[in-house]
């Protein structure tokens, strides 16, 4: 007697053969119907997106975790051969940072004793929530990564987000455990900013380069290479004055701005929980931030 199980194996490899031709095909229809879906009820291909994201977020911060230290450490050997040079400049910067610092606190004193005299009203500080970057787009016409915190974290659309050497964009969308950041180098990133050698105001607009635009500037602004980049606090998205990088050139007109921040070695980030003073009743304060 002939085992069922035989039967089965028949059946099925035909059937495998079959889905292994037209995989393409069936692949090439599965997408024409996102695409229609997404046409007809954009809202629920988000909720949906964003449904699987928060679902493989958890696997996609494993994942990344061997990734990432294979990265530190080939960066550890590569930094190895420029150790001696490096210890030995780091002793003048330290020398020199010490006599610095006997200036900077003599300064701090008479600021704090300007300040007392005078009554000056300061803002809070803003808030920072640190998280990690678990995915990169890796598409060559959106320039985005996902980071493993969410809505339930406190992150917000439209916050600014910044790691140890500056500004690195702003989220877009917000899931439970999970959220993407728009880089300021995005083809849809505008953030407005501010000339800090002519304190001339500006916006830097992303065109998917490495090197954003420094546009709407007043008439005959004054703009020069290695000019400081920082935000204008305009709009009240982003608190004024963080760093974003560096004027790397002007030419015909056009001036491009060398951010801070290493892309390649994005990893962690902060959150900056930042929400614009308003004015309020006497008597009762507002909170700055979050």
């Amino acid at each position: 007697m002939r085992a069922p199980g035989g039967n089965v194996l028949r059946l099925a490899g035909p059937v495998r053969a079959v889905i292994q031709r037209f995989a393409f095909v069936l692949l090439i229809a599965a997408a024409f119907l996102l695409m229609l879906l997404g046409r007809f009820d954009n809202a629920l291909v988000e909720r949906t997106r964003l449904a699987v994201v928060d679902a493989v977020a958890p696997v996609m911060d494993v994942v990344s975790r061997p990734v990432a230290a294979a990265n530190r450490a080939a960066d550890a050997v590569g930094d190895l051969a420029n150790l001696r040079s490096e210890l030995a400049t780091a002793r003048e910067e330290n020398r020199r940072l010490l006599q610095w610092q006997t200036v900077a606190r003599r300064l701090e004193a008479e600021n704090a004793a300007y300040r007392a005299l005078l009554d000056v009203k300061t803002e809070a500080a803003p808030l920072f929530l640190s998280a990690r970057v678990i995915a990169d787009s890796g598409a060559p016409f959106v320039r985005t990564v996902l980071m493993n915190a969410g809505h339930r974290d406190g992150v917000r659309a439209g916050q600014a987000v910044m790691n140890q050497d500056g500004l690195v964009g702003r989220v877009a969308q917000v899931g439970q455990r999970s959220a993407r950041i728009l880089l300021l180098s995005d083809l849809n990133s505008r953030i407005p900013v501010i000339n800090g050698a002519s304190q001339q105001r500006g916006v830097l607009v992303g065109d998917n380069t490495d090197l954003p635009q420094l546009v709407f500037l007043p008439n005959q602004a004054q703009v020069s290479p290695g000019d400081p980049i920082v935000t204008s606090g305009h709009g009240g998205l982003f608190p004024p004055g963080l760093p974003i990088g560096v004027v790397g050139s002007v030419r015909d007109g056009i001036a491009r701005v060398q951010p801070l921040v290493e892309w390649h070695r994005l990893e962690y980030v902060r959150v900056v929980r930042y929400r614009l003073p308003r004015l309020a009743p006497a008597g009762e304060e507002q909170p700055v931030a979050e």
